[in-house]
């Protein structure tokens, strides 16, 4: 009996053993090579205040309030640019822009009383919201009452 393959057999044994032993071998070459590469604990890294500082945000958005007893008078300019800007500068949540005439008439034609309950209680109307005091209850009603009125002046 000869013991001779044909050429059809060998192709397939060798696509087998292609097909199993490859990743087969780089499985087994792979996991012996990451073994040294696992990291050890170190009590430096694993503090909690350097596993706090790796985990701390890249930045952070405040908000904050002008100062009410920095010199006598509010001033809304900077109550405005410091918080208002955020969304009545680009009109989001469809908020009028600053300096809309068209926008703000409207507005202002209900007179500067509806004007400064809106922006401090809030308000949710037909067109957008508007959070009370702009989103930050730390303002006080002085303060949110200039940056009104810097809007009002600004749509002159």
């Amino acid at each position: 009996m000869s013991n001779t393959q044909t050429p059809v057999v060998n192709r397939t044994l060798l696509i087998i053993a292609t097909v199993v032993g490859a990743p087969l071998c780089a499985a087994l070459l792979g996991g012996f090579s990451t073994i040294d590469r696992v990291a050890k604990p170190n009590a430096a890294t694993e503090a909690p205040d350097a596993v706090i500082a790796r985990l701390k945000p890249v930045g952070e958005y405040v908000l904050a309030a002008a100062d009410a007893n920095a010199g006598g008078a509010v001033d809304g300019a900077k109550v405005y640019n410091g918080l208002c800007a955020g969304c009545h500068a680009i009109g989001a949540a469809n908020a009028p822009k600053a300096g809309d005439k068209s926008a703000w008439g409207p507005r202002i034609a209900k007179g500067k009383d509806t004007l400064y309950s809106h922006a401090l209680n809030g308000f949710q109307g037909t067109a957008g919201v508007m959070p009370a005091r702009g989103g930050n209850p730390k303002l006080t009603d002085d303060e949110v009452k200039a940056a009104v009125d810097h809007l009002v002046k600004l749509a002159g």
